[in-house]
């Protein structure tokens, strides 16, 4: 069973990521975007490629490289402390 925003997150943190981000910085930012989703369970991609509207899958993509980005900016703003 697999969370399909977990593949679109990973993708957009990819998509945005910049040079000099720490390994621990972007599995910060990977939780602080799944958390702010919600969850999108399967079995296999076929059944959910099979069930999603048309347009669907860009709308999700775009959600996730929103929850990316505003992830970004709050776990730079509350930086860890060592």
């Amino acid at each position: 069973i697999y969370n399909l925003y977990e593949k679109l997150v990973a993708d957009a943190i990819l998509e945005t990521r910049q040079p000099g981000d720490e390994q621990d910085f972007l599995a910060d930012v990977m939780c602080v975007a799944l958390n702010r989703l919600p969850s999108r369970y399967y079995r296999h991609s076929v059944d959910m490629m099979f069930y999603m509207a048309e347009g669907e899958m860009n709308d999700l993509k775009q959600q996730s490289l929103d929850a990316v980005k505003d992830a970004r900016e709050f776990v730079t703003g509350h930086g860890r402390e060592l």
